[in-house]
């Protein structure tokens, strides 16, 4: 479907690499306290789900800004509470958790406020030579806006499965909420997206 390739191409082509947050800062962060090689095997796969997790923080926040402060304050509560990491489970699973719980937590806490969309001061996004188109700029901020816009549930499932790749199962998983849920959720908010991104008349 055209609203894929609207998603896939105009999101994740822009916050896949973490070029804007500050990893050195993260690694010299994760070392303190460094007791063991498990506890580098912890920081070098919590270091390999970067990407995913800022692109999933950057569509729920809504812009790039508050998306690296999600990140951020993900990573240190996930290495702060390594020792209670089962690692019979899946990391990813277990962080993602995390990042929704504390964008829960804020969006709960704050007094709701408009979106932003900053993403026009990110010059270097698009690739070696530091330059984003004028139409690549504006669909990325078009379908930002759209997604700020849905409500929470929709938002975090979109997060799950659009922008980071996991099946319904595994959001369902990370959602605590059964499959069918997911796939309702998803039905109504890829609507919304259509009609807010392509201009079509959402299907009620």
């Amino acid at each position: 479907m055209v609203y894929y390739a609207i998603v896939f191409r105009f999101i994740p082509a822009f916050i896949i690499f973490d070029t804007h947050w500050n990893k050195p800062s993260f690694v010299s962060y994760s070392r303190r306290g460094d007791k063991g090689e498990h506890v580098t095997s912890f920081q070098n796969q919590l270091l390999e789900l970067i990407p995913r997790l800022r692109r999933f923080a950057v569509a729920l926040t809504g812009n790039l800004a508050d998306g690296d402060d999600l990140l951020q304050a993900a990573v240190e509560r996930a290495l702060r509470r390594r020792e209670t990491f089962d690692r019979s489970l899946r990391m990813d699973s277990w962080i993602f958790k995390i990042a929704q719980n504390i964008w829960i937590d804020q969006k709960r806490s704050e007094k709701r406020r408009g979106q932003s969309v900053d993403i026009d001061d990110q010059t270097d996004l698009a690739g070696d030579d530091g330059r984003v188109h004028l139409e690549q700029r504006q669909m990325t901020r078009k379908v930002l806006e759209a997604i700020a816009a849905l409500p929470e549930q929709q938002r975090l499932v979109v997060g799950h499965v659009l922008v980071d790749g996991k099946s319904y199962s595994e959001a369902a998983d990370c959602l605590g909420v059964p499959i069918g849920t997911v796939m309702s959720r998803l039905s109504r908010a890829r609507k919304t997206l259509e009609a807010e991104v392509l201009g079509t008349e959402a299907i009620q």
